[in-house]
């Protein structure tokens, strides 16, 4: 797949395995019942006002319930909220926070990735498309101090915008691209991967049938996925993003944020491929 076409991993297979993986994962949420139905009653009176404000025909409401069938035939409702409704929670959810700014988890997180040193490979095949990457940098509490032994989960796509284990059939490793790092004693870290590419979201499905129809942009921008943490301190998730890239400014998901964008260089000591530098700043709990 080449990441400038409007091809991507197939619905029933990406869709597929994100609904596997988040009905996997603990969910609760303990929200009282007060609370529960003051969002309700918002939420439902929001979708009035758009019923009321373009005048809904029956057959734009059939086609709506039609479509929400398909997006659970499809697996796909992990995707489109991460998608169109993540942005919005995050925000919220980080408002306050002084060190790195956060941004969406999307649907491709998998816990449990290979623990790594400070200095690093991280898992890919031996014959890995894609420009070589240093990824290198310090992780610190926001008044400066170091954290040795801090933890960096990092997961991103293939030069051909695919994710291990939301691939089928294309036989990539289950761990490729994926991996837990401790950072050393200084709270440094320095991993050698690839830059990934951009890539289109599934446009086979529900949810690509709806962002074609809406005559938007399927892609995202390239970029890495981390979550990064250290016991007494507001574990974070975010993205990285590469200036000057592709869908930077139209990102499918609204999740680039400028203070997130790396600026891509040639190593300066003679390894082959890019270097960047980025450092991560915890709020304390």
């Amino acid at each position: 797949m080449n990441a400038h076409t409007e091809t991507a991993p197939a619905a029933a297979a990406s869709g597929g395995s994100a609904t596997d993986k988040f009905l996997h994962k603990e969910v609760r949420a303990d929200t009282s019942p007060e609370r529960l139905s003051a969002i309700i009653r918002d939420v439902l009176a929001a979708l009035f006002e758009v019923i009321r404000k373009h005048e809904i025909t029956y057959a734009e409401y059939d086609a709506l319930k039609a479509w929400l069938i398909k997006v659970g035939e499809d697996g796909e409702w992990p995707l489109w909220l991460d998608v169109f409704v993540e942005h919005e929670v995050e925000a919220v959810v980080n408002r306050n926070r002084q060190g790195t700014a956060g941004s969406i988890e999307g649907p491709y997180y998998v816990p449990g990735a290979p623990e790594l040193p400070a200095e690093c490979d991280l898992p890919r095949r031996a014959d890995e498309e894609g420009t070589l990457l240093l990824f290198q940098g310090q992780v610190r509490a926001v008044d400066g101090t170091p954290l040795p032994g801090a933890t960096i989960e990092l997961w991103h796509a293939d030069n051909d915008g695919y994710y291990s284990q939301f691939a089928e059939g294309l036989g990539i490793p289950e761990w490729n691209l994926r991996g837990t790092i401790v950072t050393d004693a200084e709270g440094r870290f320095r991993i050698s991967t690839i830059q990934p590419a951009p890539y289109a979201i599934p446009t086979d499905g529900a949810t690509g049938q709806m962002t074609i129809a809406a005559g938007w942009s399927p892609f995202r921008p390239a970029h890495l996925h981390l979550k990064v943490s250290h016991p007494g301190y507001q574990l974070i998730t975010s993205q990285l993003y590469f200036e000057g890239g592709e869908y930077t400014d139209n990102d499918i998901a609204q999740a680039t944020k400028p203070e997130l964008m790396l600026n891509p260089t040639p190593r300066t000591d003679g390894g082959a491929g890019n270097e960047v530098t980025y450092d991560f700043v915890l709020d304390p709990e």
